[in-house]
């Protein structure tokens, strides 16, 4: 029996997962918001992530991300769009290539970041199918964490899945 890169990484991901411990789990706790383009100057610079899934399925997913000549592996569970556990791994870039190779389907986007009364604002640009569709994330340490909002946020979307990249490459907003 031979096993491929995949296999290595599955196999490896989940012994990973099953060593650690609940105080190594990293709960990421973020909203998302539609944003009104005419009201928001983005910086000149941006960094461009190419992205896929190896699989998914309700509650699961795990990414291969290429961004700024790095390679992530990362794992993402848990059914509520505001908080889930997520487990990310930066790999090789020459591993990364490969995995990302055996993705059906990608997502193209364009990511700055913003600072804003003390927190970062990623807004994520997108590109292909998705093109149009541009979202502001901001990251917090709990669900209730109140923040000041800038004017250029528009609709809140964090509970509607259609939203989540992980739906957007299956179901682009160029087919809503």
């Amino acid at each position: 029996m031979t096993f491929g890169l995949l296999d290595f990484y599955t196999f490896t991901l989940l012994d990973l997962l099953t060593f650690y411990t609940l105080k190594n789990m990293a709960t990421e706790i973020e909203r998302k918001y539609l944003i009104k383009e005419e009201l928001l100057n983005l910086p000149s610079e941006g960094n461009r992530i190419v992205q896929g899934y190896l699989w998914s399925e309700k509650g699961k997913s795990m990414r291969i991300r290429i961004t700024k000549r790095k390679g992530f592996l990362t794992i993402k569970t848990g059914t509520n769009p505001l908080s889930r556990l997520e487990y990310e791994y930066e790999i090789p870039m020459t591993d990364a290539e490969e995995l990302l190779s055996q993705c059906d389907k990608k997502i193209e986007k364009c990511r700055f970041i913003i600072e804003f009364a003390g927190m970062n604002w990623e807004v994520d640009v997108f590109e292909g199918e998705n093109k149009g569709l541009v979202i502001a994330e901001i990251e917090l340490e709990s669900e209730d964490q109140e923040f000041e909002k800038p004017e250029w946020l528009g609709l809140e979307v964090t509970q509607d899945k259609r939203y989540l990249n992980v739906n957007l490459i299956n179901q682009p907003i160029s087919l809503w």
